[in-house]
């Protein structure tokens, strides 16, 4: 689950991805309705893979913004979808006829998969930082991901770098989800270079010509960035910053003013590398279905 669109996947326990499916959540009609959105799409995706193998998936993994209680199976809060403490593991599982439902954090199961086939693999510290319709972050340690006491670890997108600066959903003002994510730098190129329908890919291509307004834009989206970067960086001191989501599809657009102004920011600690996310937007999928895959495993340790 996104801030506006769902993937889905069919993942085999090699953790190859064998059917992909996108649909729009359909936030706009309410938090309700996206409920019913994820519902329905995980049932049609059940039945169509017991149609073209022959067999009933062994478990579903979901993967919700916001913040998530995974051992309660409670999406507790996400901004982006207007929804508070719905139960999503145990409306799942009915929905799936008593499948068994592991629920993560969107970031978190992304940054999962990055750390074990991505961008992270063998980094002990890394932390995934993907730029979409908000901004978050996934701690790696080790090969897991931590998680926090209450769900909420790497919500690094509700930082506050612009004190008294746009109002964020959250409801504090001038957080770094307000100023960098993709969705910011849309509606800043789309007021600064007067198209509605003018998006941040656009902006990046304006950057690339030389535009003076695209290029303020950018810059003011890679200062408040860097800034909520080197904040991170203090706290959890990681070997391997990796940056995902739309925004990073820039290429060396956005990562060469990055690093930049990173290492212009940083004083004593030690420079991380910063790379691209190696997984793309099949990470959250990916990380879904390893999310299964380890509930089985657990289950299976346990039972024996």
């Amino acid at each position: 689950m996104g801030g506006t669109g769902m993937k889905a996947a069919l993942v085999g326990a090699d953790g190859a991805l064998l059917h992909e499916a996108r649909r729009a959540t359909g936030r706009e009609r309410g938090p309700d309705a996206v409920v019913a959105s994820i519902l329905g799409f995980a049932a049609d995706l059940l039945a169509l893979g017991e149609e073209r193998y022959g067999t009933r998936a062994e478990a579903a993994g979901v993967a919700v913004p916001g913040i998530v209680d995974p051992d309660g199976g409670i999406a507790v809060y996400a901004a982006n979808l207007g929804w508070r403490d719905v139960p999503l593991r145990a409306l799942l599982g009915e929905r799936l006829g008593g499948l068994p439902v592991a629920l993560g954090h969107d970031v978190r199961t992304g940054g999962l998969a990055e750390g074990r086939v991505g961008a992270g693999r063998g980094a002990d510290r890394f932390l995934f930082v993907p730029l979409g319709t908000g901004i978050a972050g996934a701690i790696g340690i080790d090969g897991a991901i931590e998680a926090g006491a209450h769900g909420c670890a790497g919500e690094i997108g509700h930082i506050v770098v612009r004190p008294g600066g746009p109002a964020c959903g959250c409801g504090q003002y001038g957080c770094l989800e307000t100023l960098a994510s993709a969705s910011a730098v849309t509606r800043a190129w789309a007021e600064a270079g007067g198209d509605p329908d003018a998006d941040a890919a656009d902006c990046a291509k304006a950057v690339e010509s030389g535009d003076p307004r695209a290029l303020r834009v950018w810059r003011d989206a890679v200062d408040a960035l860097a800034d909520g970067l080197v904040t991170a960086l203090t706290l959890l001191d990681p070997r391997t910053l990796i940056i995902g989501g739309g925004l990073a599809e820039a290429g060396e657009t956005l990562f060469t003013p990055l690093r930049a102004a990173v290492a212009e920011r940083i004083t004593f600690q030690r420079p991380p590398v910063i790379v691209p996310a190696a997984l793309g937007d099949t990470a959250g999928c990916l990380g879904a279905g390893l999310l299964a895959w380890d509930l089985l495993a657990t289950d299976l340790e346990v039972s024996a």
